[in-house]
């Protein structure tokens, strides 16, 4: 009982403190993650998995081809982020976006706890996928 209350409770508070938090307008980056290096570079298994953890854990804000359009992002004031118009992503490191994901920025949480650092870089090789995609 406690622990469905507690998960209500969390629930609740990132819904509405999602509705009224004013995103920055540049999402900066540590420097030191400039230079985190992906250990599945290149690797197209990792790419493929990540997409599957694109499926379960990003399309609903993210839409399915990265444009930032899925059904939660309807009701949000910070849209997310679309990944076929986004000019800075083939610029920023792998670090950086993973980083990113790892850290999260209102409306969009960590994922620090909820994906394991592995899958976390295959996002990063999905996304960098998604950009190439446009």
């Amino acid at each position: 009982m406690k622990s469905n209350y507690l998960f209500l409770v969390t629930i609740a508070l990132l819904f509405f403190g999602s509705q009224t938090i004013v995103a920055q307008k540049s999402w900066a980056v540590p420097e030191y993650t400039k230079g985190l290096k992906n250990p599945f570079a290149g690797n197209s298994k990792a790419t493929t998995e990540g997409k599957i953890i694109y499926e379960q854990m990003c399309v609903l804000c993210h839409g399915i081809s990265g444009k930032g359009n899925g059904e939660a992002a309807l009701h949000l004031d910070s849209k997310p982020a679309d990944f076929l118009a986004l000019k800075n992503i083939p610029k920023e490191t792998d670090g950086e976006i993973f980083w990113k994901i790892t850290v999260g920025k209102p409306p969009m949480s960590s994922y620090d706890e909820l994906l394991t650092e592995d899958q976390r870089w295959q996002l990063v090789n999905y996304i960098r996928e998604l950009n190439k995609a446009k």
